[in-house]
Formats: structure tokens, C-alpha cells, sequence
């Protein structure tokens, strides 16, 4: 399966309870963080929900 890398650029204050949560799921707390995952349905789903806040790279391996 493909790895992707998300980092978080925009803060989160002021966004609803949700995409705060699934900052947190993401494992992405602090600004300019980065964590690469597998590229599963759930997390694309997850990205999808936080896109305006993320920015998201295609791992080469």
C-alpha cells in the first residue's frame, strides 16, 4: 500500500470540535508537524475532512 506524508500548516483554533479530533487522530498536534501513514480508505477519508488545513505528499519508497 502507498505512504503519504501530512503536514499540518493551519492552526486549528476556530475550527469545529471534529476536525479537531481528527487532527488529534492523524497524530498531527503542532503547526508544520509531519507523520507519514499508509494511504488506507479510513485516513484518505480523514485527510479529505481536514484537506483546508493539511497539505499531503506522495511518498516514493
Amino acid at each position: 500500500m502507498a505512504k503519504i506524508k501530512i503536514t499540518k500548516v493551519k492552526s486549528c483554533i476556530d475550527r469545529p470540535q471534529k476536525q479537531k479530533d481528527t487532527l488529534l487522530a492523524l497524530g498531527l498536534r503542532k503547526l508544520n508537524a509531519s507523520k507519514e501513514v499508509e494511504a488506507t480508505p479510513q485516513v484518505l477519508g480523514m485527510v479529505e475532512k481536514v484537506a483546508h488545513l493539511v497539505v499531503v505528499e506522495e511518498v516514493k519508497e
